[in-house]
């Protein structure tokens, strides 16, 4: 569907460049997150090479710009078939902005939390939802820049339902108290850690969607 709508873009239009700052927005998150989760899992990791806030700064900006080039295009007497794409644009926006949110608060609980984040007996579960959601991350970034149907199609198909799944029974068996392995801070921190991981996956999944479904089915499977 965005891929229609982007063919009908002119090089020079408020849309078109609405769409270079979502790229842009993108490539920030990505960065956002790989220094964001190694900052608070890797025991090699006592520095903050990236100024996060600032970076998150950015993309809020970015997200205001966005939207006032879509209100502005749709102001200057647009036509009607000009809606689809402005909704479509103004969505996935949001998504872009989350994804930057949640990296922003694994980075908090990087700097807050002392030493690096060990998840006990949950570790190589962790390990796998964390990878999980690093790949889909990257892969959904890439389809979206390239506007790549097929790898779209095939991570949805293939979107990692057991992130959520997972990540749930981990953090229901931590505050019921069942798993008694874990100081209060590490299991504070473990179940933080897992519901950000668990939003990043879900945003990603909606950017995803936007390739292949039309407005109102964004988010949603094809």
């Amino acid at each position: 569907m965005l891929k229609k709508i982007i063919n009908l873009f002119n090089s020079d239009s408020l849309y078109h460049q609405a769409l270079g700052e979502c790229y842009t927005m993108l490539e920030i998150d990505r960065q956002m997150f790989n220094a964001s989760v190694d900052s608070l899992r890797s025991e090699k990791t006592h520095e903050y090479p990236l100024d996060i806030y600032a970076m998150d700064k950015k993309i809020n900006q970015f997200e205001r710009e966005v939207r006032r080039k879509i209100m502005t295009h749709l102001s200057v007497g647009t036509q009607q078939e000009d809606i689809g794409p402005g909704l479509v644009l103004t969505s996935i926006v949001i998504d872009i902005e989350r994804i930057g949110d949640y990296t922003k608060n694994i980075y908090d609980l990087a700097i807050k939390y002392p030493g690096f984040l060990s998840c006990g007996k949950h570790e190589s579960q962790v390990t796998s939802i964390e990878l999980a959601t690093r790949d889909f991350l990257n892969s959904a970034i890439d389809a979206f820049k390239n506007q790549d149907t097929d790898l779209a199609r095939e991570l949805m198909e293939g979107y990692k339902k057991d992130i959520s799944s997972v990540s749930s029974e981990i953090v229901n068996e931590v505050i019921s108290g069942s798993d008694k392995t874990l100081l209060s801070g590490q299991a504070s921190a473990l179940c933080l850690y897992l519901r950000y991981l668990k939003r990043i996956s879900a945003h990603s999944k909606n950017l995803v969607s936007s390739i292949v479904n039309p407005f109102e089915r964004i988010g949603y499977s094809e």
